[in-house]
């Protein structure tokens, strides 16, 4: 059988255009396919700009730790193509097969023949199929891009619905305005579904909750409904059905305490599901999400970089992400102080300015590198001059294995804080590198 590669790369020839939203093309295939996403274990749906997939990540981890079996899907990936495709199993699920997957593709072809389809969409339809013949107890379901056009957003009733953080990205198809992107991803919103709504801007938060009033989906929203707080280096959650004292959430940041709160509400939300504290406590500790401000101790890139160095690794790309990921090296420079470096690549459809803000002063230099294979990326030297734009010193290198071995002739004392980020493409090419892929 073809290699998955290759049949994606038979599947990109099947529409001009990597993304076009609609649903006519969804239905359409899904129909032919006799609708596998009617067969479906019940749904948890997460839309939003930041934070969907540390979502997923702490839900998985607690439903497994009850001892359920959960489907995910999520993208894009980091390194394998697989890794969008999880399919649980008693014990912890595990990545779909290079077999299961080739099978599942070519099948949706087939059926497909050669009408336009956009790869996400027939890659969202194998989805299905796979999780709709392998029995599980939930299905955690990433929105690919906005949500009301979405490919994902043909469930007629999930269990329940969740938007994490709303901020600008991909303005060129959600709209340029808060309002019009929170508009986008409010459309996964159903009739009697409850919405669980992380902490968001006023503009977005005001469209979210007409648009749930206008379904009819009940809201419960952050900061109202429920809190989730770092106390004593715990994460204490609270609602109207009590009070749950937790450990930190393993994921680093404190972004991530407000994440792993979404998802206790996501989870407490979807009553049928039952889970007992024990599971909250167990998953919250131990859920796991590559590229989300990741420690790189080993691996072949860890070896480059300075004797006592730490090497650390972000996929954030937009404003709101590079707040975050700031706002989680302060902290950590709080604990233990070092120089910071950056390593930074991005695509030209992001607000590289913008983004770099956030680490004014907080960053000692940038040495910027293009990402690799990406034809919307920026050049080295476009990310320098944001960089330089913002105040601070930037040099370029022609790929990641050299900008770190840079880092050495900086002499920077004590041996210092390397974060490489901006992209999500980036991300998974130093997870390549580094010879630590995601599992």
């Amino acid at each position: 059988m073809a290699s998955i590669d290759a049949i994606v790369a038979r599947l990109l020839t099947l529409h001009p255009r990597l993304i076009d939203l609609s649903l006519d093309r969804m239905w359409r295939i899904l129909d032919a396919l006799g609708h596998p996403e009617r067969r479906l274990p019940p749904v948890i749906h997460v839309a939003g700009t930041n934070g969907k997939g540390s979502v997923i990540a702490f839900m998985r981890a607690v439903l497994e730790a009850a001892g359920l079996r959960v489907h995910v899907y999520t993208s894009p990936h980091l390194v394998r193509f697989n890794e969008r495709f999880r399919l649980g199993q008693a014990g912890g699920g595990v990545l779909v097969s290079d077999e299961e997957l080739a099978a599942a593709l070519t099948e949706c072809e087939a059926v497909n023949g050669a009408a336009p389809i956009t790869v996400f969409e027939i890659e969202t339809a194998a989805a299905f199929l796979l999780f709709a013949r392998q029995q599980a107890d939930a299905l955690l379901l990433e929105v690919g891009l906005g949500g009301r056009l979405d490919a994902t957003n043909v469930i007629e009733r999930p269990l329940v619905s969740v938007i994490t953080p709303v901020s600008s990205d991909h303005a060129e198809y959600l709209g340029n305005t808060l309002a019009k992107i929170a508009a986008e991803k409010a459309g996964i919103l159903k009739r009697d579904v409850p919405v669980i709504v992380a902490a968001q801007p006023r503009e977005a938060l005001a469209v979210i909750e007409r648009a749930a009033a206008r379904v009819g989906a009940p809201i419960r929203i952050a900061g109202e409904d429920w809190t989730a707080t770092e106390e004593r280096g715990r994460l204490v959650y609270q609602d109207d059905d009590g009070l749950l004292d937790l450990p930190a959430p393993k994921l680093f940041g404190r972004h991530q305490f407000e994440n792993a709160g979404v998802a206790i509400a996501a989870l407490r939300a979807a009553a049928s599901l039952k889970l007992p504290s024990a599971a909250f406590e167990a998953g919250i500790a131990k859920a796991d999400w590559p590229a989300r401000m990741q420690r790189l101790p080993q691996g072949a890139l860890a070896a480059l970089i300075p004797p006592g160095s730490e090497l650390w690794l972000d996929g954030g790309h937009n404003v709101d992400g590079g707040r975050a990921i700031a706002n989680a090296l302060a902290d950590l420079e709080e604990r233990v102080s070092r120089p910071l470096v950056l390593v930074v690549g991005m695509l030209a459809t992001k607000d590289c300015e913008g983004f770099l803000k956030n680490f004014a002063g907080l960053a000692r230099r940038v040495i910027a590198v293009p990402i690799p294979r990406q034809e919307k990326s920026l050049s080295a030297d476009a990310v320098a001059a944001a960089a330089r734009a913002v105040g601070i010193p930037a040099e370029t290198r022609d790929d990641i294995p050299a900008a770190l071995g840079a880092v050495s002739s900086l002499g920077l004392d004590p041996p210092p804080r390397i974060l490489i980020t901006g992209s999500l493409y980036l991300a998974g090419e130093v997870l390549a590198l580094n010879g630590t892929p995601p599992v």
